[in-house]
């Protein structure tokens, strides 16, 4: 005789789940009456966000950013020398394009952004002679990329990235023959990448040696580095800024000048220098005592444990916080606007205030607010992807 079977309990049944768009959908945002509530809410006020940017796009007037376009790129830098930042920009293209083909991944989703950058500018109301630019920056890139695709030589990638920096500062300066352009006429978003750049370069190295200083065993390198940078995080930035362009002429012998850009670069790496070594420190102390126990039980001595065990561990589980430094060092570049030096937010404002477009202030600052964006956004991008890659806080 067969059993009926019963049918199971409400409580005891699988849930029904749902795959694909509605299943997420009812899963994240529709999961409870009150969660549908909240998501509607938002959409609205997106829509309405979007909505009002995209009114402000259509019917603003955008002739402000294309009469003051050189201005707000590279500043006074000479018409007749623009072809030396354009040699540069070329440059960059090119080692761009052969880190694509060599390293992939990052390198990859930064060339495929730069084509479309360049691909897109190039359909924009240019002149002939800044379109057949922006197509030599796609075809430096596609050589690039065939360059390192045959060759595959990561060593030499890897000095030709170091030796890029100063060929690029010589050639924007000026070099044998060629007319000095001093720094002091650079400005817009050459100056703003020019600042941010040796900020970075200088300063990485030295907040480095200050945390590795911070610890050391010597009391005089120990004070020295703990005043150091106790000194120059109690001050703001701006003052920072100020002492180097007022004060530090008083300290140079009679007849020797330094140009304010240099003032200002050598500000930047002062302030940043300080915050990276104590971002570097609180990874230092983040290492087990047991890996340097381990290293010398092998063998090493206390520089190869630094070097070879500790610092890489340390430098690794702070990417998320140093980037962070680092794209706040962008941003504060703004700031010598104060001093005179006409960077990217300085052209805006100094655009903004021409007779002719008075009134046009919107459009000027949301110009350069986008290209903030973008710099900060790459920036914080390639961090994720850098940290995804050495498994920052998988393993």
């Amino acid at each position: 005789m067969a059993t009926q079977t019963q049918p199971l309990p409400e409580i005891l049944k699988p849930p029904i789940t749902q795959v694909g768009a509605v299943g997420w959908l009812r899963k994240n945002l529709f999961s409870t009456w009150l969660n549908g509530v909240f998501t509607l809410a938002a959409l609205y006020v997106i829509f309405l966000l979007v909505s009002g940017l995209w009114n402000f796009v259509t019917t603003a007037d955008w002739n402000v950013i294309t009469a003051n376009m050189r201005l707000l790129m590279v500043g006074r830098y000479p018409v007749e020398q623009i072809w030396r930042v354009q040699v540069c920009v070329v440059i960059f293209t090119f080692l761009v394009g052969a880190s694509w083909a060599i390293w992939r991944g990052l390198a990859r989703s930064a060339a495929i952004a730069l084509g479309a950058v360049f691909l897109t500018a190039a359909i924009l109301p240019f002149t002939a002679s800044e379109r057949v630019w922006l197509l030599a920056n796609l075809a430096a890139l596609g050589a690039g990329f065939a360059v390192g695709y045959f060759t595959n030589a990561r060593r030499v990638l890897v000095w030709a990235w170091l030796a890029s920096l100063p060929i690029i500062a010589l050639l924007l300066y000026g070099v044998g023959d060629m007319p000095r352009v001093a720094s002091d006429l650079w400005g817009g978003l050459l100056l703003t990448l020019a600042l941010a750049i040796v900020g970075i370069a200088a300063s990485f190295p030295l907040g480095v040696l200050l945390a590795v200083g911070r610890q050391s065993t010597y009391p005089v390198i120990r004070a020295f580095c703990i005043g150091y940078i106790e000194l120059v995080r109690g001050v703001p930035l701006i003052t920072v800024l100020f002492m180097m362009q007022l004060m530090l002429p008083l300290f140079l012998p009679e007849g020797i000048t330094v140009e304010r850009v240099v003032r200002a670069m050598v500000g930047f790496t002062i302030f940043t220098a300080a915050y990276i070594a104590e971002v570097v420190r609180g990874g230092l102390q983040s290492i087990p005592r047991g890996q340097s126990e381990a290293a010398r039980a092998v063998g090493l001595n206390g520089a190869l444990t630094l070097l070879l065990i500790i610092l890489p561990q340390a430098l690794r589980a702070t990417i998320p916080a140093m980037v962070g430094q680092f794209i706040s060092l962008f941003k504060d570049t703004s700031l010598v606007a104060i001093l005179g030096l006409l960077d990217l937010a300085g052209i805006a404002s100094a655009a903004a205030n021409q007779p002719d477009f008075l009134g046009r202030q919107a459009e000027v600052y949301v110009f350069i607010a986008a290209i903030y964006f973008c710099f900060a956004s790459a920036m914080s991008y390639g961090s994720r992807r850098l940290e995804r890659t050495l498994g920052v806080g998988e393993r």
